[in-house]
């Protein structure tokens, strides 16, 4: 059977917020739920945008959250210079900056993907800050980082040269790699509008820079994860090729006292959980957040 949309029209999603001037660049930046409710600032992974979010945002808005969310530098709405040196560090910057000028003191965190990298390093900067942190797929330890092919291919020399080859053909067939649920036809559409805007999916070599810096800041990152106080949830999908089963038997060993919800069914979930089984972590999300 054909699989149907979890994710809204990317122009719907982008409608509800708006761009705010960081520093030389401009950052899309959208905001849901009651103004004066717990704030929530979700971080989304690579290569595509906030719009990951949009299938679960609703149900976080709806229990009285104030549910922040934002496209990193170089993805989604959000600028994407051409010549730009991307940086987890400076994107950990840019989420600070967003909180001071929406008015965002503590925070919980959600972070996926690329996003728990900026998760980590925000965390290293200022943990009292994190009232709450809950991470879905990505990679926390460097060591188990299982990248796949187009993602290898993209961050080595040819790299440059690849990237404008990029089609939403192979852009589909590479998100499905490391799906274990199939996505509609038309959410891989969208998800592609996100990351291919303004050239986006040019700026790939750039980006998958992070994967250096999560070798380079392994024990700081790492410990900051392992050391940090408040309550920890992980939303996981043990399906997942790059950041799947096995990270999550050592976050079992590491954190024993962190919540986990292991997406196992029928199929098991993969590397997106927030698209693939929405309703379960939606619903696992709000639990958290809420208690």
């Amino acid at each position: 059977m054909k699989s149907r949309p979890v994710l809204p029209p990317l122009d719907q999603w982008t409608r509800g917020g708006t761009r705010v001037p960081v520093g030389a660049h401009e950052v899309f930046v959208r905001q849901d739920g009651p103004a004066d409710g717990a704030p929530v600032t979700l971080l989304h992974g690579f290569p595509t945008s906030s719009h990951d979010w949009a299938a679960v945002v609703p149900s976080l808005a709806g229990a009285g959250l104030r549910v922040t969310t934002l496209d990193f530098l170089g993805f989604g709405e959000s600028d994407k210079p051409r010549r730009h040196t991307y940086s987890v560090l400076d994107q950990a910057a840019l989420v600070e900056e967003v909180w001071q000028r929406t008015g965002i003191g503590r925070t919980a965190l959600v972070a996926h993907d690329y996003g728990v990298s900026v998760g980590q390093e925000l965390l290293a900067r200022d943990p009292s800050r994190i009232t709450r942190m809950a991470w879905l797929n990505g990679g926390l330890y460097p060591d188990l980082h299982r990248p796949i092919r187009t993602q290898r291919l993209l961050h080595g020399p040819l790299g440059p040269l690849l990237a404008p080859l990029t089609t939403r053909r192979r852009f589909g067939s590479a998100l499905r790699g490391v799906l274990g649920r199939e996505l509609s036809d038309e959410d891989v559409r969208e998800l592609w509008a996100a990351a291919s805007r303004a050239g986006g999916h040019r700026r790939a070599p750039r980006l998958l820079r992070y994967i250096d810096e999560r070798r380079r800041h392994a024990g700081r990152w790492t410990a900051a994860l392992e050391e940090y106080p408040g309550p920890a949830l992980f939303v996981w999908g043990p399906a997942d090729p790059i950041s799947g089963a096995h990270v999550l038997e050592r976050v079992r060993t590491r954190l024993p006292r962190a919540s986990v919800v292991e997406l196992t069914g029928s199929p098991a979930v993969g590397h997106y959980p927030q698209l693939e089984d929405p309703v379960v972590v939606a619903g696992a999300l709000r639990s958290f957040l809420t208690a």
